[in-house]
């Protein structure tokens, strides 16, 4: 009778495929990118109060006071975008799905500061991170599938 190895599924699984396989390059390094930025907004809303003068921008919403209302939603979304650049780094199940619910809140917000803040500041801002954001979903939105099936 012949024992059977603990590892025999790894080495009988030759067409193994990763999930991280089937993200572009670009989309890595924008995945380090926002783990480094998820990091730092998790800094900034625990030492946030010893910061002065930090300036912080995302989306169009500028800030230089951490603990301001468009600090704090600018560190949480850092945070976010940590979590999103996890989920599909270490190929979780929900990666994808966080990955996409980031990009339609860049929409959101985006759009917020083109559309609406014009009328209260007097100056239209015409947003250079949908140039990212669009490719950005569009490729999750094309790799979804696979994502789950593996």
């Amino acid at each position: 009778m012949e024992e059977q190895s603990a590892f025999e599924e790894f080495d009988v699984k030759s067409n193994f495929v990763r999930r991280r396989s089937l993200l572009p390059v670009w989309i890595k390094i924008f995945i380090w990118l926002f783990f480094f930025t998820g990091v730092v907004g998790a800094f900034i809303l625990a030492f946030g109060f010893f910061m002065k003068n930090t300036e912080l921008s995302l989306y169009g919403l500028e800030t230089t006071e951490p603990y301001s209302l468009t600090g704090i939603l600018i560190s949480f979304l850092f945070v976010f975008k940590g979590i999103a650049s996890y989920g599909l780094w270490f190929e979780e199940d929900w990666g994808i799905k966080v990955a996409k619910i980031d990009a339609i809140l860049g929409f959101i917000i985006c759009g917020i500061v083109m559309i609406v803040l014009p009328f209260f500041t007097k100056h239209f801002m015409l947003r250079f991170e949908l140039a990212v954001l669009i490719p950005y979903f569009l490729k999750l939105q094309k790799i979804e599938k696979n994502w789950i099936r593996i």
